[in-house]
């Protein structure tokens, strides 16, 4: 309507025209209010109220798979793990239990994507929370939904991207062109990325969470508390007037779970290939790679080996 009257030769401000809209035509107004989009605010009470847990997939392709938690008050990481899965329940529980384990509680809630994977992390949850009493207890400690409402570890996901997500992405795409030999995808590729780059991305990780963790956020400070970090919100949630909502759990417990989880693979998932891989290294020198630019050194020298080996065959 705006438009129309600049077109029509009227010179007014846009303020004038919506208030002259809400006094010819409220009920219009109001219908087209409802459909404008408003954006949620996040609110959480304090540490360990929320954590938020999911899977970054996109490195999964190449036979990466990194698991994260967050919690939701602090924006502290909980865990950040890099393995050959993501959708096994009983990793992505041992995670969770070691984070219980350090924290010496659990979270007050839990707020995860629909999906098998975690499935165990749920029932340790409630399990965990099965003999307190507050509103949020048992059942109603689990939280699941799309993946499209868990903000805060979506929103550390595009973070992980820019920092070094991308980076790996092209840096597969790119592996093995020098020679006219693409990476194809098939098992043997697969088990040799994770052989070469797990512990290197591994230590990317570690040193993003340590870095997030102690920076100074970009949002307004409190008043207070001052210039807020991650690690001294979650640690120390008192200089921001907020309170830890960290529930203790009996160690009989923690003990009964960890018989239902099962620690991730640090190296390739295959065991033949391991083993024929580090024979390789052995026989020609090779040792473990310390960055990105020695992991894919490796990798080149021992698809070439393989490929070479069969063909002799």
């Amino acid at each position: 309507m705006y438009l129309k009257c600049k077109q029509s030769g009227y010179n007014t401000s846009r303020d004038v025209v919506y208030e002259l809209m809400r006094l010819l035509d409220p009920k219009g107004v109001m219908n087209r209010k409802r459909g404008r989009l408003m954006r949620r605010q996040y609110l959480n009470p304090g540490p360990n109220f929320a954590w938020h847990i999911d899977a970054y997939d996109k490195l999964k392709p190449y036979g990466i798979a990194i698991s994260g938690c967050i919690d939701g008050y602090s924006r502290y990481v909980i865990w950040l793990e890099a393995s050959t899965t993501n959708s096994d329940p009983k990793v992505i529980a041992s995670y969770y239990l070691e984070a219980v384990r350090k924290a010496n509680g659990c979270p007050k809630r839990i707020r995860a994507d629909l999906g098998t994977e975690n499935t165990s992390v749920r029932d340790m949850q409630i399990f965990l929370r099965q003999d307190h009493n507050d509103e949020f207890s048992g059942e109603k400690s689990f939280l699941c939904g799309k993946s499209t409402h868990n903000q805060r570890i979506e929103w550390f996901w595009g973070l992980l991207r820019r920092e070094m997500g991308q980076f790996y992405i092209d840096m597969f795409s790119d592996l093995g062109r020098d020679h006219n030999d693409l990476f194809c995808g098939d098992m043997f590729d697969k088990n040799l990325i994770q052989l070469c780059f797990l512990e290197v991305i591994q230590e990317n990780l570690d040193e993003l969470r340590s870095t997030w963790n102690t920076h100074v956020l970009q949002s307004k400070t409190n008043g207070i508390g001052g210039p807020r970090r991650p690690i001294l919100m979650y640690t120390i949630p008192e200089l921001y007037q907020a309170e830890d909502h960290l529930c203790v759990v009996a160690e009989s417990k923690i003990r009964i779970c960890g018989e239902e989880t099962r620690e991730k693979t640090i190296t390739c998932a295959d065991e033949t290939i391991f083993e024929l891989c580090t024979l390789m290294m052995e026989e020609n020198g090779f040792s473990k790679p310390r960055d990105s630019n020695e992991a894919r050194l490796l990798y080149r020298n021992l698809r070439q080996l393989v490929h070479e080996e069969l063909e002799d065959l």
